[in-house]
């Protein structure tokens, strides 16, 4: 009886259990929805932290070169030390994680992180200008001390944001069987941020809206999604304090002073901006328009309207053809420039040889533009710019063309991009050149260090069958020359008497003219002044292929020895 007894009194009871049931399915229900809300907030953190690791490194790179150039050695350090930093931080934060589990703990790391972002663009400035004391006083401790400074100052957001896949990996795994999945779907979700974040501000941001502007919008970014997750793991109170962060980098990037990237080296600044290639500059003195480019410490190109000759090695691209026997202005028919700048080499060969045909290759697009602005390359007719890498354009574009010289000018200040150095780019070139034909690439030195200029005529000698060097007396540059067919080094005297005894405008066959009196000068000056001189084979030289050129190793130990020199 009592069991039926107990049946009874448990059938009364049973609609009154229902309401219960329900109340714990709905608080079910809701901490599933926070839950699910809660890993949102996560998961979108670690898409944002990957992004904005990405960012920064390439802001870094930015912020750098006009000081210190785009070198493979300065990629090296910044690539090596931010590897530093995130290992820092994966191995603090792993430990981190597992004393504090807590999401809040994770967003108020990212909002630091994404504070200190957010002061890179103010105070990175100071220490970038430091360095400009170091290399005008020709300081290695200064240089390098600004350099190791501002390098230094990606140092608290990167650590920081090495936290993030350690504790969202610890937060997300529920236990040893998921452990796998949960580190695989964190770590792809941060490399797909780190990918977007290596796109975006690269070929979007930093060309329009600049450097200083994509660091402030990866950090506003970072800071809000932590702001976001804080109030998703109810939590307040933090979250208005790293609102209050996020507020001040508002404030930094709407009205903090923005003035000059860098001040100009010489002149009054016409123009400045950065592009998706160079931090680009455009001074003026007296009536000489000059393009600077990166550190600003060479003039890529020159523009006067009342002067044609630069006394710089942009005038001797005129007479890189005349080692040849007997060669005469009227043979002369084309010319292509690789690294044409703003076109000065153009100016000097038009206004010299008349409107032949003249090819102009230039990677950056800004370049040009500021070429035709400022220096008036729009004026030339008989220019064709093309925006493409040089050897790329020589296999592609004008793989089927000739030129009668082909000028190779490609400097990213102090350097030659290894590509255009080797016997492999030389042997494209010849492909090029018209059987009378020369090419010419500029080489820097110093007075007592010509290593470049011979590792280039070397390179050359394997390929051209005579090489020579003519010296820019005003500048600390050399000019190798490397002819198509046989050539002597007598012959450039002759040819050089031969225009000498010309009048000052000499008929062209092709019914232009040609302003022989140019070409007298630099010849003058080449002879007089310019140490002309033909390159004979060294046993065990240093020369360039395309599998080793240690173009860069060479430049620095030029640039060491000379600071070395005027430190003592």
């Amino acid at each position: 009886m009592r069991s039926i007894g107990l049946a009874t009194t448990t059938e009364k009871h049973a609609p009154t259990a229902r309401p219960q049931s329900l109340a714990a399915s709905t608080e079910t229900t809701g901490a599933r929805t926070r839950t699910n809300a809660s890993g949102l907030a996560l998961m979108s953190l670690v898409f944002i932290g990957g992004a904005t690791v990405m960012t920064v490194e390439m802001c870094a790179s930015r912020l750098l070169a006009p000081y210190f150039g785009t070198s493979l050695f300065i990629w090296a350090i910044l690539i090596g030390l931010v590897m530093i930093y995130l290992t820092v931080g994966y191995s603090v934060g792993g430990r981190l994680a597992d004393r504090y589990p807590s999401p809040s703990v994770l967003y108020g790391i990212t909002g630091v992180a994404g504070f200190a972002v957010g002061l890179i663009p103010l105070m990175s400035r100071p220490i970038l200008s430091w360095s400009l004391e170091g290399f005008s006083s020709y300081s290695v401790n200064i240089f390098l001390g600004s350099l190791v400074g501002v390098i230094l100052l990606f140092s608290v957001p990167l650590i920081l944001l090495g936290f993030v896949s350690p504790f969202a990996i610890r937060l997300r795994t529920m236990g040893v069987a998921s452990a796998g999945g949960t580190a695989g779907g964190v770590s792809a979700l941060s490399t797909l941020g780190s990918i977007l974040g290596t796109f975006i501000p690269v070929f979007l941001l930093i060309p329009r809206v600049g450097t200083a502007a994509t660091l402030y919008t990866a950090a506003v970014a970072l800071l809000a999604f932590s702001v976001l997750g804080l109030f998703s793991a109810s939590k307040q109170r933090s979250a208005l304090v790293i609102g209050t962060l996020l507020a001040i980098v508002l404030a930094l990037a709407l009205f903090a002073p923005r003035g000059l990237i860098k001040p100009p080296a010489m002149g009054k600044l016409l123009y400045e901006k950065e592009s998706a290639y160079n931090y680009i500059q455009v001074v003026q003195t007296d009536k000489q328009v000059s393009l600077m480019l990166n550190e600003g410490h060479a003039i890529h190109s020159i523009y006067n309207p009342d002067r044609v000759l630069t006394g710089g090695p942009w005038d001797y691209w005129l007479i890189a053809p005349y080692f040849g026997k007997d060669f005469k202005p009227s043979d002369m028919k084309n010319m292509a420039m690789i690294g044409s700048a703003a076109g000065t080499a153009a100016h000097e060969f038009t206004a010299t040889y008349g409107p032949l045909p003249v090819d102009g290759v230039e990677i950056d697009p800004e370049i040009v533009d500021v070429g035709n602005r400022y220096f008036d390359l729009a004026d030339l007719k008989n220019v064709t710019t093309h925006v493409q890498d040089g050897r790329t354009y020589l296999q592609t574009e004008g793989k089927n063309k000739q030129w009668t010289v082909v000028g190779i000018d490609a400097y990213r200040q102090p350097y030659i991009p290894f590509h255009l150095t080797t016997k492999e780019f030389f042997q494209e070139v010849r492909a090029h050149l018209t059987p009378d034909g020369a090419v010419m690439i500029n080489a820097g030195r110093t007075p007592t260090d010509t290593r470049l200029v011979e590792a280039l005529a070397q390179t050359m000698l394997l390929v051209y069958p005579n090489v020579y060097v003519i010296d820019v007396p005003t500048m600390y540059n050399s000019m190798v020359v490397g002819t198509n067919g046989p050539s002597k080094l007598s012959n450039f005297a002759e040819n050089a008497d031969r225009v000498g005894r010309e009048s000052g405008i000499g008929s062209r066959e092709s019914g232009t003219a040609s302003d022989i009196s140019l070409l007298k000068q630099v010849f003058e000056t080449s002879l007089q002044k310019g140490n002309v001189r033909e390159v004979k084979p060294k046993q065990g030289a240093v020369v360039f292929t395309d599998d080793k050129a240690p173009v860069e190793e060479v430049i620095d130990q030029i640039i060491l020895g000379v600071v070395n020199e005027e430190g003592k």
